[in-house]
């Protein structure tokens, strides 16, 4: 079974895409700020990231650009999920290290899609 860090803030959206995804098999771990994701991490290696961009403290972006820095978790894929839905924005995410920008509401057939393909579950 595939491990999700979820971190997302909004307890509405983090609800909603936890159950997108449990309910297609991820185990799913929520945090709903970049320190907690980042103590998380600490612990224990998803196999998906899926990050807000609009966070308490630290946003997203920060966040994602400290993860692939860190030889340790380089490997780790992220989906951005954001209500950000401009092309600088989803540029500047995939600039960050991101493997995917998928905007809000999120789409729950392609949040799967694109998380089966990154953690290789066809």
């Amino acid at each position: 079974m595939a491990t999700v860090l979820l971190v997302e803030d909004m307890q509405p959206e983090a609800a909603l895409l936890a159950g997108y995804l449990q309910g297609e098999g991820f185990l799913v771990n929520r945090v709903v700020s970049a320190e907690e994701a980042r103590q998380y991490l600490d612990k224990q290696k998803p196999d998906l990231i899926v990050l807000d961009v609009v966070l308490p403290g630290e946003s997203g972006f920060e966040f994602c650009r400290q993860v692939k820095k860190q030889p340790e978790t380089a490997d780790i894929p992220i989906i951005i999920c954001s209500s950000k839905q401009g092309d600088i924005d989803k540029f500047w995410g995939m600039k960050q290290g991101a493997a995917a920008y998928l905007t809000k509401p999120v789409d729950k057939g392609e949040l799967i899609r694109t998380a089966r393909s990154l953690v290789g579950r066809l």
